[in-house]
């Protein structure tokens, strides 16, 4: 326990809530949960599911009836065919990463990490007991990890692979080609599974459509484990449902694990799951339309601050400008104090890149208003042109 650190994120969430019970005027531009209320027909199936007295404990893998929406939505939107052997329901995407960490890893093993990651990866990994190793990347390489830079990193102790496409906390998003470089790579070592995180896969807007790792590299269908879930797409975040989708041996494995800490994930929130998988997606489009409206003014917008630069996303709903050059100015040790800078001159609560494994930079959330996104740019740049 002394390798594992609290999520950075939730600390922020929790500062900026306590600072607001203190009668504080705060922004916070820090948590990535969507603003959205969840589409009614979605509470409506949860609804349902409560009357109709679906309360009690679920198979630990999750209902069939979950199972098979996630096998249609895999082979809908990916051309992935999985079997209900090879799906497993979680409570949030977290816990099938973390579910997978811990059934996959040990002592001496080792996980490939491209930085910047999200905040929790590098812990899971060490809660396995194993080690992680980090690739980093920065604003000049669009925060993409090359072939080159993979192959140099894998080791024989290499086990895992952790890809998450679009990422938070930086909105860039690996392409079909780029993805298909790691598996010529990853074609020598087969020993190495790759997981991918997809989390924010609907929330995309590149010109060219969202691809799955495991549709690119069909080659390695066998050893990548793709998790996914509700949370980010439906405004689902306080549901708790994700899935992992992999080799049935692994996800079995997943499974006993799951079995020894929270059995299976909330009965109703599957059925609402369920609803929202089989459902009508213009919800999420329009939903998608928003963050891109909002996406497009925080880039020009933070790109008109002194010292800082801000590469545009192609998804999520996460920002992650470099801000050294502000940091300079101010005469601030680093990005860690600059955000406590920005939270008392400027009552706006953002992350700090360190978190992320981006010293340099800091992460903001536009899952809000634009107005409360114009109110807070406009106060960022009052505290650091002062």
């Amino acid at each position: 326990m002394a390798r594992v650190k609290p999520s950075p994120t939730g600390a922020v969430l929790a500062l900026a809530t306590r600072l607001r019970a203190e009668g504080r005027d705060i922004i916070s531009l820090g948590t990535g949960e969507p603003d959205f209320d969840t589409p009614q027909a979605i509470k409506d199936a949860g609804i349902a599911a409560i009357e109709s007295g679906a309360t009690k404990y679920t198979p630990i893998d999750g209902t069939a009836d979950l199972k098979a929406a996630i096998a249609r939505k895999l082979r809908r939107d990916n051309s992935l065919d999985y079997g209900p052997g090879q799906i497993l329901v979680t409570s949030g995407a977290k816990q099938a990463l973390y579910d997978l960490c811990v059934a996959l890893l040990g002592p001496g093993d080792e996980a490939i990490i491209p930085a910047p990651y999200w905040v929790s990866y590098p812990d899971m990994v060490q809660l396995a007991d194993a080690d992680p190793v980090v690739v980093d990347s920065s604003i000049d390489d669009d925060f993409k990890v090359s072939p080159e830079r993979l192959a140099e990193a894998i080791t024989p102790r290499t086990r895992l692979l952790m890809l998450n496409s679009p990422c938070n906390p930086t909105g860039a998003c690996y392409s079909a080609q780029e993805l298909r470089g790691f598996a010529e790579v990853l074609a020598a070592h087969p020993e190495v599974v790759v997981v991918a995180d997809e989390i924010y896969e609907c929330i995309h807007w590149a010109d060219e459509p969202f691809t799955s790792f495991a549709e690119a590299c069909p080659e390695l269908y066998d050893r990548t484990v793709t998790v996914n879930g509700v949370s980010k797409a439906y405004a689902m975040t306080g549901w708790r449902i994700g899935y992992a989708a992999g080799p049935e041996a692994l996800i079995k494995s997943m499974g006993t694990v799951q079995s020894q800490s929270t059995s299976n994930a909330c009965s109703i929130s599957q059925a609402a799951a369920c609803a929202a998988l089989d459902g009508d997606q213009s919800v999420v489009a329009a939903m998608v339309g928003e963050y891109r409206v909002r996406h497009d003014y925080v880039v020009a917008a933070l790109n008109d601050i002194p010292g800082f630069e801000c590469r545009p996303g192609e998804g999520t709903f996460y920002a992650l400008p470099r801000v050294t050059g502000a940091i300079d100015s101010l005469g601030l040790a680093d990005d860690v104090a600059l955000t406590e800078h920005l939270l008392d001159a400027a009552g706006v609560a953002v992350v700090p890149g360190t978190a992320f494994g981006a010293p340099g930079y800091i992460r903001l959330s536009f899952a809000c208003s634009m107005g409360e996104l114009e109110d807070a740019i406009a106060r960022i740049e009052r505290a650091v042109s002062a």
